[in-house]
Parts: C-alpha cells; structure tokens; sequence
C-alpha cells in the first residue's frame, strides 16, 4: 500500500510493570501474570501497546490523549486519536521515590512495589497527578500528589514535582488511602474519594490551590455499614468514582475480586445522590453504604473483570474507559475505551457498542465514497468495494453488535455478511460478501476515534478496513491493513432514513426508537427533520436535545404535525433527543457535524 499517512505505530517505550493498584487486592501470583504479559497477544480492538491496570481518566493536553496507569514509578500511555495507544517514553517519577513515603509506608520500595491507580486532572495552569502506595494485604497506606506544567515528556518544561502526603492510613484505621478519585462539585468544591475493601470508601475536600485536604472531616459513602446495620469488616467495595450529571452525583464501585487475571470476578455498580456527600442509593432505594449498587458492567466473553472507571468527554462524547482482563490472551490487563449513556430515568448505562443495532451508511472519510456490494446482486463472493453514494439497498448495510463492541455487518440486498476472503488476517485481505457463519473473519470490532469518525479492525488479527492505497476511485475493492490512523481507514457511520431502529440509543432496546425518525443523522450545522410515528402526530409532543453533560440545550412543543424540522447552532458532538408524547418517551443519539 502506498504510505499516504502517518509512519507505523512505535512498538518501543516504557512498558509497564503491572501489579495491579486502583482497584484493589494485589496479585499473590505475580509470577503468573507476568509471564502472562509476556504471552504473544491474539490482538482485538484497541491498537498499539494497550497494557493497562486501574487507568486514570483520559486527560488530554494539545494534540495527545493520555492515561495514567498502576506500575513502576507511575506508567504513562497516550493516543492521538483515541484508538492507538503507545508508552509514554517516561515515568512520572523516573526512579527517584519520594522520601516522604518511608515514614508513612515503612518498607514500600519502588523497586519492588508499584505505585496504585494514579488519578490526573487539570487546574490552576497545571496538571494535579494523584497516586497510592501501599504493603499488599495491609492498610498501611498512602495518597500522594504530584504536580507538572505539562504532560509532554519532551517538553523542557516537564517535571514533576512531588507535593507530599494527601491522606494516609495505618494498621490501626478503618479504612485504606488508596485509589484516590477527584471530583469538583456544583459548587466549584474540590473533593477525592479513596478507600478500599478494608471497611469501605470515604471522601474528603481538597484544597482547590494546594490540591492537598483542606480539613479533618470525612464522610463514609459505600461499604462501611451491612445490611443489618452493623460495621462490616470488610466492604467488598473499591475504586470509588464520581460523576456529577443534572441533579444528580453518581457514585460507581468496584465489587467482586480483581487481579486474578481471567479469574477475576470485577463487576461496576452504581448509586447516586443530590448531594456530593450522600446518601448514595442504587435503582432499589438501597444505601451503597448498606451493601446497595447497581450493576452497570461485568464479565462478558473474553472482557473478564471490567473495572475502574472513568469519564472522559469530549464534543459531546461520553469516553468511558476502564481495564479488563482478557480471557483470550491469558487474563492481560487491558484498556478499553467504551460508551456511556443516561437512560429516561437520569441512570447511567455503559455499554462497548458505540452503534445500536440497525441499517447505516458507511462512507469513507478520505474519499467520500461508501461500501457498495459492488454489481449491486447480492451474490456470495461478490466484492465489497467503495462506490459512488446513491442510496441503492446495496450500499445499505445492517449491524448487529453482539453487546462487546462486536459487529455482525449484512448487506440489506440478499443479507450476505461482510467476510475477509479465506477468514484471512493478512494484510491486503479482500472483503467480500459471504454467508454468515460466526466465524472470526467475519465480526469487526467498531471503535471510536476522536474525530468523531469509526475504525473497523477484523476480530481475526486486528488489522483494520480501509480503502487500498487511500484511492478516491469507485470500484475499489476494500481490504485489511495495518492501523496507521489516516483517513483511509476511517468510517463515517450513518443510520438510513428508512430504518428507525437503527437510531436507537446504544444500550437502549431498538422498539425505544420505533415512535419516531430523524434525518439526516449526523446533522450538518444542528439541522434535521424529526418523522413522528402515527401514536404521536395525534397528541402534543416535546422534543428536547441534551448535550453529553446532560444539559438541555434545545426544547419546543407541537400538535398534529407528522414531520417537525429542527434548527439549532450547536457545536459539534453527540446530543440525546427525546421526544415525549402523551403515551410515554423515547430517546436516540444525534450527530451534529
């Protein structure tokens, strides 16, 4: 293929020492998961280096998104687009430990031990990193603040400058100062939560300059009382985190065992409060301090133990990332960077389906052209090629994720699957149409970039669909590649008029979407056309738009129209319409270009 893009990823760096922090008990078989590491890796999704163990929050700086994780002197990875991760060429704390640390962690060596679930945000012209050292199996324990001018290891202006001590914990508290989480409430307040499985989690007030706690109040949140009102011993709550969204803090949690590879049991749940300090409840009313929660994520398929969460959002969309432990290359601690929503009742939902299932449009961002069932037959074997969009039922393509950001990808002319020839993982593999069998070259792993556009990689290999030589010539046939990030491999996806299903919500049912349609989507400059159903053209209706945040940013009413047009100026991102009649709502995702 001729390079017209970016060099090849670097597959050189600091690579992690992964002991697994943030989220909670530490690996007594360390042994095993390094040599786990090690294991040649059957690739699938994110591209380049993604080891990763209790990842920060996205923080992005200029051009780079980066990721702070557990490991020697505070692991750093970060991407330029969202889907290719790559080492940071330096440690935060590049071999010198903190002496503070000594006194209030006695035996902790950095050459031995690993920093825990850093945590990193941004204020005051600088980047505040928050981290944890501990003794495994103790609650002998610290949080430690860093701070730098920038992210940029290359930057003359890159040190960090450790501050000291947050919180710290010894044998004889009730909780443990680990997996730190920031948070800054309605109010401009600064808080972190940490705690472990040791009694519960906590949450103090920073100080919003020093970054450091501003007074000796605390306040228990989850894990500390059971359910018969006595004090637990032990919480079975970790990795405490908390997005603030409308009216509501929203607190998630780590429960089950972690670090245990593809042993683990990790699940995410939720509560949330109209107060940052609680009470916290989930869906059934029940404290989260009385063993309460809501499971929003837990094992399935190959992501075994998902685990400590963070919300990242950017033009209008949700980055949900957490680790996972993949059961197909031997309980790897991995990232993954997913979706989340709010469903009709302000509950958080996280799904790794960027796409609901439906009929869509896939168009290339480079040359403008779209996937065509090339002869437009029908017929098995015949090539998916680029073609001149023209609305035609063989440039129509319906995707059904498997609820794993796994896609099954049919032709809406005759319902042959999209196939890499020969289930091939080479590059230059060409796609075809084929009976769907199931098998690996035939499911694609949808992600999304930063640009508001989607990278397809093949499940068998991982290398990506593109457009052969970045050619802007109909008939093309596509084929697989090496991820290089250029716009030859990125996919404009855009749901059909005449599927509604298919502009349901990602991790809504479809039959949510049934009442109405919108078109186009993605909508150049905020304008596009609302199609009701015939169960709402009769009565009043109310269309409202909300940003990522959760935020109404467009409302109006009407009566006895069937097709309402919608003109808005705003920016660019993913907004929720809802449209409310008298018999009930629904909701669907709308790309505004």
């Amino acid at each position: 293929m001729k390079n017209l893009s970016p060099p090849r990823r670097r597959t050189t760096g600091v690579r992690p020492t992964l002991v697994p922090g943030r989220c909670g008990r530490r690996l007594s078989f360390l042994l095993a998961w390094l040599v786990s590491l090690l294991a040649t890796p059957a690739a699938h999704a994110l591209q380049g280096n993604d080891n990763c163990h209790d990842p920060s929050t996205i923080i992005k700086e200029g051009n780079k998104y980066w990721i702070f994780t557990t490991g020697t002197d505070i692991y750093a990875m970060y991407s330029t687009d969202l889907v290719n991760w790559q080492s940071g060429s330096r440690s935060v704390f590049n071999g010198v430990q903190p002496s503070w640390i000594a006194n209030r962690v006695p035996g902790f060596d950095r050459t031995k031990d690993t920093y825990w679930a850093p945590e990193c945000v941004y204020r005051n012209g600088k980047y505040y990193l928050y981290y944890s050292c501990s003794k495994f199996g103790t609650n002998t324990s610290a949080i430690g603040l860093a701070t730098n001018v920038t992210l940029d290891p290359a930057s003359p202006n890159y040190n960090w400058v450790d501050q000291g001590e947050v919180v710290s914990t010894s044998s004889s508290s009730a909780e443990n100062a680990i997996d730190p989480g920031i948070v800054t409430d309605a109010s401009g307040r600064v808080w972190m939560t940490y705690g472990s499985f040791f009694k519960g989690i906590k949450l103090v007030q920073l100080d919003t300059t020093t970054g450091k706690r501003l007074n000796t109040t605390s306040y228990w949140l989850a894990g500390n009382v059971g359910s018969d009102g006595t004090t637990r011993g032990n919480s079975g709550s970790e990795a405490p985190y908390i997005v603030r969204n409308g009216s509501y803090y929203y607190l998630f949690l780590n429960k089950g065992a972690c670090c245990k590879g593809s042993s683990s049991t990790y699940y995410v749940v939720v509560g949330r409060s109209t107060s940052i300090t609680g009470p916290y409840l989930d869906r059934n009313g029940v404290d989260l301090n009385k063993n309460g929660g809501t499971t929003l994520i837990a094992t399935k398929g190959n992501y075994v133990g998902p685990g400590c969460v963070g919300l990242f959002v950017e033009n209008g969309v949700n980055y949900l990332t957490h680790h996972y432990y993949d059961s197909n290359q031997n309980g790897r601690a991995r990232l993954s960077v997913g979706n989340l929503g709010w469903d009709g009742s302000a509950w958080p939902f996280i799904t790794r389906d960027w796409l609901a299932a439906g009929r869509y449009t896939l168009t290339n961002k480079n040359s403008g052209l779209v996937w065509d069932a090339w002869g437009c037959t029908g017929a098995s074997g015949q090539a998916i090629a680029q073609g001149s969009g023209a609305g035609r039922t063989c440039q129509q393509w319906d995707l059904t994720p498997d609820g794993n950001g796994e896609y099954k990808i049919t032709n809406a002319l005759g319902g042959l699957s999209a196939d890499v020839l020969n289930n091939s993982p080479a590059n230059g593999a060409k796609l075809q149409l084929y009976a769907y069998s199931g098998i690996a070259g035939q499911r694609f792993k949808i992600e999304r970039t930063n640009a508001n556009s989607f990278v397809l990689a093949s499940v068998n290999g991982n290398r990506v669909v593109e457009v052969p030589a970045c050619s802007t010539t109909a008939g093309v046939q596509l084929a697989l590649y090496d991820y290089l990030g250029n716009t030859c491999q990125q996919w404009g996806i855009t749901s059909t008029a005449t599927a509604r299903t298919a502009t349901a919500l990602a991790g809504q049912p479809a039959a949510a979407a049934e009442q109405f349609s919108v078109y186009p989507n993605p909508a150049g400059q905020g304008r596009f056309v609302v199609s009701l159903g015939a169960e709402l053209v009769a009565g009043p209706v109310t269309l409202t738009l909300t940003d990522g945040l959760g935020r109404r940013v467009y409302t109006r009413t009407s009566v006895g129209q069937a097709t309402l047009p919608v003109e808005t100026e705003l920016r660019a991102g993913l907004y929720v319409l809802r449209v409310q009649g008298a018999t009930g709502s629904a909701v669907q995702k709308v790309v505004v270009e």
